[in-house]
């Protein structure tokens, strides 16, 4: 292995750039259009206060939107929780990226209320982490089709 060496240590900006322009031309190469991100959000706030958001990835493959979203933050602070804020955030999240043409939804999470909450919305487990978190808890992929 001429002088190769395996070095734990973190990538430099850099070198994360050029790892990011190979998986590029790996992409090129393979026929699949280059993929970015954008996110949208959308924020609860109480006067000036943010007191709550709805924020996620949708990944474009060329000058389209893919099929999939990335609900990556459902957040609302304890004293505006069970009022129907967060129900509201996620309704206004999901027509958004029905009318940008996203066809689904994903998201990872845990706990049972929270559980509850996303299956009323018509959400669906399709992976399970299992001791993902320091007390055994699972870590659950939940997923929804929003455009049939």
């Amino acid at each position: 292995m001429n002088n190769i060496s395996i070095v734990n240590r973190a990538l430099t900006s850099e070198e994360m750039e050029h790892v990011n322009t190979g998986f590029e031309e790996l992409s090129k190469e393979e026929g699949i259009e280059l993929e970015s991100t954008e996110r949208l959000s959308f924020v609860a706030l109480n006067g000036d206060r943010l007191i709550g958001c709805s924020s996620g990835l949708a990944h474009i493959n060329g000058e389209k939107y893919s099929g999939w979203f990335f609900l990556s933050d459902l957040f609302i602070e304890k004293e505006f929780r069970n009022q129907g804020i967060g129900s509201d955030l996620l309704i206004k999240l999901e027509e958004k990226i029905r009318t940008a043409g996203v066809q689904n939804i994903w998201l990872r999470t845990s706990g049972d209320p929270t559980l509850k909450f996303y299956s009323r919305h018509g959400y669906k487990p399709f992976a399970e982490m299992e001791n993902w978190y320091s007390d055994g808890s699972s870590r659950i992929g939940l997923k929804k089709t929003i455009i049939q």
